[in-house]
């Protein structure tokens, strides 16, 4: 790492100094990537946590929902893209609801 940004990162005082050095602005391709990857991460990890909540393996939540295991394990690992339709049938399995806003 170059010593500019990194002495640029170690005086950050905010999380967004950090992403826009790390990532770029808001509004660049870098950072839309980062951004994209980000909520992949955080459903996935959701996805996770709901499903061990309900006390179900992925091969459990995998034949309640129609689907093959693997596919829940691709989606737990944010290796897959989720249709609407399946993120609402994968919580209703967990016994879960899902909102959707639209900001």
């Amino acid at each position: 790492m170059e010593e500019a940004k990194k002495e640029a990162l170690m005086n950050c005082s905010s999380l967004d100094e950090l992403l826009n050095i790390e990532f770029g602005e808001v509004g660049t391709p870098s950072r839309e990537v980062f951004n994209k990857e980000t909520e992949a991460f955080c459903l996935a990890q959701t996805l996770k946590e709901e499903r061990k909540r309900a006390g179900l393996t992925q091969q459990e939540l995998a034949e309640k929902i129609g689907t093959k295991k693997t596919y829940i394990s691709r989606l737990e690992n944010g290796k897959a893209d989720i249709q609407l339709s399946t993120l609402f049938r994968i919580f209703e399995g967990l016994g879960r609801r899902v909102s959707l806003t639209i900001l």
